[in-house]
């Protein structure tokens, strides 16, 4: 078989001209490209892999690396001996959330006096709004120090809000500031476990929490941490230092991931988070695992194979059987990855199980956004391709990529015709 045969017309007679001088060579580049890069991601999982099997192993705790001691109440101070700690809530239309996340930061156990709770709320339907105000005016009548906080626009959306938020006259007596995204319901103790670390150790400026269900927050902040390397904070569940906060200049909204452009100026001005240790100073070696390792291999690398490589360059070889990719390369190396994947995120069962309805996992809520019509035509576009791919390589082909080919396109019209999530229009 000499490859795919479009009929011998105009394009039939441009793709035979086109396909040996440039498709064919261009293909193998970029083959060449997607496994080199396919290597640098397997050996950072099996890297990532091993780290957390140690840790596992070893039990490298916080406590353990960090001085940590309940903090305890002085009888000639009282309550001042704590901390003043700021809970900030940012929200935007939460109808679904709102009542269950200021419930939560409410429920926090922690000295009343020393605990202030902030609701920045961005929403933009009036119903909302009132709901979300009310909710606080009910707290507030409980004797909970709650503030609800409004603005005449949405400039920086949450970086805005949250910095919008500091700018407060009773913000300046807090010490430390805990940022609960609406989705995000803290455990009542969450306080007490995470404020020793601040306390006690003065060169740290953040105490992240984790999400077990994700990856990232189960696996590349647990390397992160062990290994006293540099780890993104996630955007909510974190307690910050607010004069870390203030070195290093505070929350700016020149960026969409506003959340690690502040992590990554605090950490380069020599503050520690909770799970890095050891570092005197931002050194080079420090600099250069945050370029490769955290935002090169893992933001970008990884991405480009997974869609690229895997969604589009992989298929194209079965149209072009003059290209050729090593089973390591197309077969071993992704399921080595999605095996080590899947061991760091034990609960990846509630896919199925989600999907199939067969009983209740976690949930959540997917707000409409401008843009997601296009997302939906490239979803069952790329879907569409990936079938068209599977099916000629069931007919013509030898290297049975249909296998993987038909599974993917079945992923891809899954996402395109709406069956993963709960979609709720905006406001």
């Amino acid at each position: 078989m000499e490859g795919v045969s479009f009929g011998s017309g105009q394009i039939g007679f441009i793709w035979e001209e086109t396909r040996a001088p440039l498709i064919v060579p261009l293909l193998r580049l970029m083959v060449g490209v997607c496994l080199a890069m396919s290597v640098m991601l397997f050996v950072e999982r099996v890297y990532m892999g091993l780290v957390i099997m140690l840790v596992k192993v070893f039990g490298w705790k916080p406590e353990k690396r960090y001085k940590w001691e309940p903090l305890k109440e002085d009888l000639e101070l009282g309550n001042s001996n704590y901390p003043m700690v700021l809970v900030q809530i940012p929200m935007y239309n939460e109808r679904e959330v709102y009542q269950l996340s200021i419930g939560a930061a409410c429920g926090l156990s922690w000295p009343s006096d020393r605990i202030i709770v902030q609701v920045l709320d961005d929403s933009t339907d009036p119903a909302i709004k009132n709901l979300v105000e009310m909710e606080c005016q009910r707290w507030g009548s409980k004797g909970i120090n709650i503030k609800y906080e409004v603005r005449d626009n949405r400039n920086g959306y949450k970086a805005g809000a949250l910095k919008e938020g500091m700018k407060h006259s009773y913000v300046k007596d807090c010490d430390y500031v805990v940022i609960f995204d609406a989705d995000f319901q803290p455990e009542p103790d969450f306080l007490w476990r995470a404020i020793p670390f601040l306390a006690h150790n003065p060169h740290i400026a953040l105490v992240q929490a984790r999400w077990k269900f994700d990856y990232h927050f189960t696996v590349e902040q647990e390397v992160g941490s062990s290994t006293y390397a540099f780890f993104g904070f996630n955007g909510t569940a974190g307690v910050w230092r607010i004069s870390a906060i203030n070195e290093a200049g505070g929350w700016k909204d020149r960026t969409t991931v506003e959340d690690m452009d502040l992590a990554v100026r605090a950490s380069l001005k020599g503050w520690k988070f909770v799970y890095l240790g050891g570092l005197k100073k931002v050194t080079l070696w420090k600099k250069v695992h945050v370029i490769y390792s955290f935002f090169f291999v893992r933001k970008i690398v990884a991405h480009i194979v997974t869609f690229i490589f895997y969604c589009v360059v992989l298929p194209a070889t079965v149209l072009v059987p003059e290209v050729q990719v090593p089973k390591w390369g197309a077969v071993y190396i992704p399921t080595t990855i999605t095996l080590l994947n899947a061991v760091g995120t034990p609960r990846t069962k509630a896919t199925f199980i989600g999907l199939l309805e067969a009983g209740r996992v976690n949930e959540w809520v997917v707000t409409e956004k401008l843009g997601d019509a296009l997302k939906i035509k490239l979803e069952l576009g790329v879907g569409a391709y990936l079938l068209l791919c599977g099916c000629y390589d069931f007919a013509f082909g030898r290297n049975h990529y249909f296998i993987y080919l038909f599974l993917q396109s079945f992923a891809f019209f899954i996402a395109g015709f709406g069956y993963v999530g709960t979609f709720v229009p905006s406001s």
